[in-house]
């Protein structure tokens, strides 16, 4: 009798879940309370795979043998514990699609710069000649990859929500670039509760494992010294290199895991104190699977920024606009503030996640000569930063907060849009915000 496969979410980690489900022969049913866009109902009816949208019947859910849930979905759900509660193993898409591949797994998490270091670190994989591809929360689902391709690596990019899923996962290296307070309305506001969630990325791990994470980072070294790890653990730092790991002098990077080269800060294309840790780590992945050191230089000083990412648009009359939509929190506008040594006009704004924005007063009060808020809520943001700055408007549309934006800023100056925010009250997300920025950008020279 076939094992019943129910999958909670019709979006790009669900679909995948059913497309493994039916190549290995489970009986496929998939739920979504919300509608599933035409791409991924093409797929599923491809597939021949039974699905229901708008509602969840419980009927057809709690009969599962198991449950695959999307990583939107929280644990606090109604109908995920009532599942739990009738014993029903409710998964993440990861773990489940770890269950069906022997490739060489690489995991990244953190609070900040989860896409940029995996990106990195398949461009130097790939760049290597490795037989590699990219999943988690970036590009085609780890589970759909794994009934299409053959790989033998994957990077794996894994959000706190996805890893709060696990059970068997066992990944052969394991990356914490950061832990800085996010998404703690999920965790009961609780930071203790969040940093278990990240440290679950070494769940299942062993002696041949390897551990690599950030040595300036205060929660993830409190809790490291407290753990009794099997794995081989290399740190790095934005400090001079003491022995194994990373670190930086004088403008020079340092890896040493299986053998010590070294990477000059100014032939990087990615720039900021915050990608120095994300290079770091990159390197030391691919140093820790023994690939030749020139391939590693080589694919790092080759590797692009990613979209929305401290993405440099363009440069009209003097003024250069940079697109870093995807820092949807305090500490990774901080990273980009900090990185750019002109004078700012600043957009932010969006959902506040209980944002505390005190370590950005600094970094206004010294770069930010003017700021837009884009959002429909932007009391907060006025109350805190309304004293520091020349100039503070509101705008309801990208392209509006461009228009006035630029209207601030004088030749020489830096549009930057880092929101601090989460961007649904006017946004489909941070790529959608992205991208209208841009859009908003272009119109300026019609």
């Amino acid at each position: 009798m076939k094992q019943r496969l129910v999958i909670l979410g019709g979006g790009e980690s669900g679909v995948g879940a059913a497309v493994l489900g039916k190549q290995k022969n489970y009986e496929v049913f998939v739920s979504d309370v919300g509608v599933i866009l035409p791409e991924y109902k093409k797929i599923l009816i491809k597939e021949e795979v039974s699905f229901e949208e708008n509602s969840h019947s419980k009927k057809l859910i709690l009969n599962a043998s198991i449950v695959v849930k999307s990583p939107g979905i929280p644990d606090s759900n109604l109908l995920v514990r009532e599942l739990i509660e009738k014993d029903v193993l409710v998964v993440s898409e990861i773990e489940f699609a770890s269950w069906y591949t022997d490739a060489k797994l690489i995991g990244i998490t953190g609070s900040n710069g989860k896409t940029t270091t995996t990106s990195l670190t398949y461009h130097i994989l790939k760049y290597a000649g490795l037989n590699v591809g990219v999943a988690g929360n970036i590009g085609k689902s780890f589970a759909f990859q794994v009934a299409k391709y053959d790989y033998d690596f994957y990077v794996l990019e894994l959000s706190s929500f996805q890893l709060d899923g696990v059970d068997k996962l066992k990944l052969d290296v394991s990356v914490l670039l950061n832990i800085t307070p996010d998404h703690l309305d999920r965790y009961n506001n609780s930071i203790e509760q969040y940093i278990n969630s990240k440290f679950k990325i070494l769940k299942n791990t062993d002696l041949n494992s390897v551990f690599i994470y950030n040595l300036d980072d205060k929660n993830i070294i409190r809790k490291v010294d407290n753990l009794k790890l099997l794995n081989s653990k290399f740190g790095f730092t934005l400090n001079r290199l003491n022995g194994k790991g990373a670190g930086i002098e004088k403008g020079t990077l340092s890896v040493n895991i299986n053998s010590l080269f070294e990477i000059q800060e100014g032939s990087l294309s990615l720039k900021g104190k915050h990608n120095i840790y994300n290079i770091m780590a990159s390197a030391m992945v691919a140093s820790a699977l023994n690939l030749k050191t020139d391939n590693i230089i080589s694919a790092v000083k080759s590797f692009q920024p990613i979209e929305h990412r401290m993405e440099r648009v363009t440069n009209i009359n003097g003024v250069e606009y940079i697109n870093d939509s995807k820092a949807t929190n305090v500490d990774s506008t901080f990273y980009a503030l900090d990185s750019i040594e002109k004078d700012v006009v600043w957009i932010v704004g969006g959902i506040d996640k209980g944002n505390d924005y005190s370590q950005l007063i600094p970094l206004v009060r010294s770069k930010v000569l003017g700021i837009v808020c884009l959002g429909k809520d932007n009391k907060k943001l006025h109350d805190v930063f309304e004293n520091l700055v020349d100039q503070i408007d509101d705008a309801l549309s990208a392209g509006e907060a461009v228009e006035k934006a630029t209207s601030m800023a004088k030749e020489g100056y830096t549009v930057l849009l880092s929101p601090a925010c989460a961007s649904f009250d006017l946004f489909d997300n941070y790529e959608d915000r992205g991208q209208k920025f841009k859009k908003g950008i272009i119109k300026l020279n019609q």
